[in-house]
């Protein structure tokens, strides 16, 4: 990383490039008043998020909300929130929810010129790669992640050297870098569909070796991990859970394949964040604890009324990061973007885009 000391021109330099908010323009800073107007304003996602947000707790949020909503409506901006948001962002200011692959493409159906990314920084890069146009933001350049960051592009090269001629698959949860340097994408929805397609006897599935240690549970082609992992789905065990269900027999326990694979093979279903929604909302439990980032679970709740979600919460402290008063000023000021360099976002996209025209 070439970091710049001095903001001096020199004679033949190259000039820089105008910064995101010299593109787009100052604005006022909002006022954050509660006043009438706010309350009015936001009643109705008040609503969507009483069982989960305090009362008490509204009048310091909504005149954020109120502004944000505001604010990218005038930036021509569109909100991508992870499941793993909070829900006054999550229900509050996204315009687009959902796991980090979702996000990124339907960002590239939108007519938005600008991109705010509430996730950690591998998703604001995979979706500036999809939409190369786009201006994309993220509220707070820190917001990183335990597994992206357990491996670089020079670590895929040196796998490669070591092992010719066997594929490399990378999970969505890395770097710009490792994807251009990899043979496909894959999420944990279709992960196995990915590592069967090649056809071949063993893959590198990089990487959370969890993710690869589930998926080669399920098939019969020898799968190579990384000694990756995630620091929120690694903390939870199977003696917890077994716990759990000596307390209350009658729970059922969803996990996300990041866990360990004992953690997995105690769970009564396991699956991609979307897969785990999709089975709470279809099956409606009477009670319900999904074993993932604890914010996951206080925003299907908030739409799935009926269902009592027991929490053993672990929280992801990179995705906390990201607040609602860092997205205001991101948008006030246009920072932080998100840059790729062209050759490694031309390399990376056509490993993402190799996944999404996998067919079934």
């Amino acid at each position: 990383m070439t970091i710049a000391s001095s903001s001096v021109a020199f004679e033949g330099a190259m000039p820089m490039a105008p910064t995101a908010l010299e593109r787009f323009g100052k604005v006022e800073r909002p006022d954050l008043a509660y006043t009438r107007e706010v309350a009015e304003a936001t009643a109705p996602i008040f609503e969507k998020v009483k069982h989960i947000i305090p009362a008490i707790e509204w009048p310091a949020l909504a005149p954020t909300i109120h502004a944000i909503n505001i604010l990218k409506r005038q930036r021509n901006a569109v909100i991508l929130a992870h499941n793993y948001m909070t829900p006054d962002i999550f229900h509050g200011v996204a315009d687009i929810v959902g796991d980090s692959l979702q996000l990124a493409i339907e960002a590239t159906r939108t007519d938005a010129e600008v991109i705010v990314q509430c996730g950690v920084h591998f998703m604001a890069e995979t979706s500036k790669i999809l939409s190369p146009d786009k201006t994309v933001l993220i509220p707070d350049m820190k917001a990183g992640c335990s597994l992206a960051e357990s491996i670089t592009g020079a670590d895929v090269r040196a796998l490669r050297e070591r092992n010719p001629g066997v594929p490399i698959i990378t999970y969505v949860n890395t770097s710009a870098d490792v994807k251009a340097e990899c043979d496909i994408c894959c999420t944990s929805s279709n992960a196995l569909q990915v590592v069967e397609s090649f056809g071949v006897n063993r893959v590198f599935l990089i990487p959370d070796k969890y993710l690869a240690a589930n998926v080669g549970n399920k098939t019969d082609v020898e799968v190579l991990i990384w000694d990756g992992a995630c620091e929120v789905h690694e903390r939870f065990t199977a003696k917890e859970l077994q716990d759990y269900r000596k307390i209350d027999p009658g729970i059922k326990i969803i996990a996300h394949p990041e866990c360990p694979p004992e953690v997995v093979a105690e769970a009564d279903f396991a699956g991609s964040t979307a897969h785990m929604i999709d089975w709470v909302k279809t099956k409606r439990p009477e009670k319900v604890m999904m074993i993932t980032e604890c914010s996951m679970a206080d925003n299907v709740a908030s739409e799935t009324p009926g269902v009592d979600f027991i929490r053993p919460c672990n929280l992801c402290p990179h995705m906390k990061r990201i607040t609602l008063g860092k997205i205001l000023d991101s948008l006030v000021d246009m920072t932080d973007e998100v840059v790729v360099d062209p050759i490694i976002a031309e390399k990376a996209k056509v490993a993402v885009e190799r996944m999404i025209n996998l067919k079934s």
